[in-house]
């Protein structure tokens, strides 16, 4: 088989896995600049044309496009010229550790606004919560991870969430009767946050860079 078919046959399982539902997909669609801040869900609820996951292929094998692909592997299915595909971090996605992952996906979806993306299991021992570009995986845990000493418990945060415009979210979640942890203030670095604890004792930080 030329490696150019191998590459067709990848390109042909990405739409079938996308269609079939499979989250992994979304990292993979995500590797497409124009596509970064989409989250599982949001890249499984898109017109996924072969041409597309083609695309995708191609950016994962080095190729700026799939015809370019093409020119390298050679119409005659030859193999490609070396090639030296860079490493690209898409995104990082924090894994929050949780006693009861559907009841704290409420909590983010009830209170602080967040999508639900998906569960696995039933009951559920692992899920994903989102909110525009940011993503939070939510995971069942039998008894907490760390132990934070009191001496540390403030100063402890789980997740930092970038924001832009931090007020207006700030009064979003004040209007809503959020519980703060701590209240929007100013800080030493020059943005301002506030941090809110999930049920489980989770501190996420929403933080805006300063301008």
């Amino acid at each position: 088989m030329s490696q150019l078919e191998i590459y067709r046959k990848q390109a042909k399982q990405l739409v079938r896995w996308h269609r079939e539902g499979n989250h992994s997909v979304g990292g993979r669609v995500r590797g497409l600049g124009r596509y970064s801040m989409l989250s599982d869900r949001e890249v499984l609820a898109l017109e996924f044309p072969l041409h597309l996951a083609q695309e995708v292929i191609a950016s994962e094998a080095g190729y700026p496009t799939w015809a370019d692909l093409k020119v390298a592997v050679g119409r005659d299915g030859a193999e490609p010229g070396p090639v030296t595909p860079h490493a690209k971090l898409s995104r990082a996605v924090p894994v929050v550790f949780v006693r009861d992952v559907r009841s704290s996906a409420r909590f983010y979806h009830d209170v602080l606004g967040f999508s639900i993306d998906f569960f696995h299991g039933e009951p559920p021992f692992y899920g994903s919560v989102s909110r525009e570009g940011a993503c939070l995986h939510l995971k069942f845990v039998h008894q907490p991870v760390l132990k934070v000493g009191p001496e540390d418990q403030a100063a402890f945060i789980s997740v930092f969430v970038e924001v832009e415009n931090v007020k207006r979210l700030y009064v979003e979640l004040l209007e809503r009767g959020v519980r703060f942890d701590q209240k929007l203030q100013k800080e030493a670095w020059g943005g301002r946050d506030f941090i809110v604890r999930d049920p489980d004792g989770n501190a996420l930080c929403f933080a805006e860079p300063p301008t």
